[in-house]
Formats: C-alpha cells, structure tokens, sequence
C-alpha cells in the first residue's frame, strides 16, 4: 500500500525468513559463522538459541544460501512436535524419501542409514536443522536425535544435526546430558544493541530499494527502547511508522509517529 509513497521496491519490514534482509550484526555473524563451521567441518552437532523474534530462522534459511546444493543436501524440520518414530519419518520425509504411513523404527532407520551412505558416495553432505526444537515434548525424541550422531565413519560423522530454539531449550538439553556432551557448537543469539537498530532499520530500507533515511535521527533510541533490540518486533513497529507515516502524506517517520505507532500497537 505505501510502497510506492516511500519510494520502496517492496515493503521492508517484512516479518518472513527472507536471508536477503538478514543485518549482520556481530552476533548474528557469529551465529551464522558458527553453524557454518560445524557444517562445513562436520562436527556433528550444534546449538542456537535465542529469545522469541531475534532471527534464529532467518540464519538456519541463510544456510541453504551459503551451502552449495550440489555438496549438501538439507532436511529442515519446523514442527518438532512428534513423537519420536514421528520425528524420525518426518526427516525421511524431508529427505525425499518415501514410507508407509506407519513404518517401523528399524525401517526409517534402515532407509535413513542407507540415504545417508548414498549421500557420502556422491561426495555430498547431510545436515538436519530442527528448529522450533523447544517445542520437543517427549525427552525420548532427543534421544533419537542424539542417537543419529551414531550415523558415522571411523574418522567422520555422516551428519550434521543442527538445533534450534528458544532459551528453554538450553535448560532442556542441561537435563539431558547425553545429548549435552555430543554438541561441538553452541551460541545464543541476543537482541540488537542500539547502533545495531539504528543501522538494521537502514539494511532493510536499502534493500527494499530505497538509499536515504526515512527515520528521522531522533527516533532510532525510541525504537529501540521500546522494541529490546528484538527484530521481529522492531519490523512490526517500523512496518506502522511507515503506514501512518504515508497516511498524513510525511517526509519522513518523526518521533510522533512513532509515539502513536507504539501506541496503537499497545491497544
């Protein structure tokens, strides 16, 4: 709707895993070189979490980006929620592979092992990412996981397992410590510093396709104050700034607008 107002090839405050708007702050260039690394190393598994909003789905996207699809083959599971003969079908089934609606353990295992054996002889790797891994009710399906890291050579794992998730899942995965002990990468991922918002705002305007600041200088301290730097929620509040802003026909986003937007969205 105001696109075209501000001068936007798109709307840029979009709350979607888009890697094109992904702002690389130190953390999340850390989180993201990290997960690389464990991949690309093949440590067998690793962990990021960080608070609800702050990007964690944006980076486990930027990893199909950056890893070549003809070295890599990627299983991505949203919903963790299943048991655990659930959880195992459902990579399978993200790994293209066909069975019956109720297949047996020692089949999914079998088609899995075979996959991933196949996967080596064409020089390509496996990686799983559970993201949402907080949501995992049931401690036997961690169980499963850890018990795929046992998918392995002498001298290589034939898969990386990635988890992703909220602070909670830190504290699940202390309480179990077989699974613990089988993690080589670990970070969590903070919100954005104040600098950082100021400058995540003006990436996300300049790939939207506008290269001139639309936010009043005053403002930037505003949002962050009353966004704790989550990006989730900074795009939310940006995204009504730019609609009251185009609805009273402004130059630019001031500090009243932002008041109001905050409290709209507080209403």
């Amino acid at each position: 709707m105001y696109e075209a107002y501000w001068g936007l090839k798109e709307k840029p405050f979009e709350n979607t895993p888009d890697p094109r708007f992904i702002y690389s702050s130190h953390d999340h260039l850390e989180a993201a070189t990290r997960l690389t690394y464990a991949v690309e190393e093949r440590k067998g598994a690793a962990l990021l979490t960080g608070d609800y909003g702050c990007g964690k789905t944006v980076i486990s996207r930027l990893l199909f980006e950056v890893l070549p699809q003809d070295k890599y083959e990627i299983a991505l599971v949203t919903n963790p929620l299943l048991s655990p003969n659930d959880l195992l079908r459902e990579i399978c089934i993200q790994m293209g592979l066909k069975s019956p609606p109720s297949p047996p353990k020692t089949q999914l295992l079998s088609d899995l092992n075979e996959h991933l054996y196949e996967n080596m002889k064409n020089q390509k790797d496996t990686v799983i990412i559970i993201d949402e891994a907080q949501a995992i009710q049931d401690m036997m399906t961690f169980e499963e996981l850890r018990l795929l890291l046992n998918f392995q050579l002498n001298n290589r794992f034939l898969l990386t397992l990635i988890l992703i998730g909220q602070p909670e899942l830190r504290e699940m995965i202390n309480e179990f410590k077989q699974l613990k002990q089988r993690l080589a990468i670990r970070y969590h991922l903070n919100p954005l510093n104040k600098e950082d918002t100021k400058k995540y705002i003006h990436h996300r305007l300049k790939v939207a396709g506008i290269n001139k600041n639309i936010f009043s200088d005053n403002v930037h301290n505003l949002i962050w104050e009353n966004t704790e730097g989550v990006p989730r929620v900074i795009n939310t509040l940006c995204d009504m700034c730019l609609l009251l802003g185009f609805t009273k026909a402004l130059k630019e986003i001031n500090e009243d607008i932002v008041k109001k937007a905050i409290h709209g969205l507080e209403h």
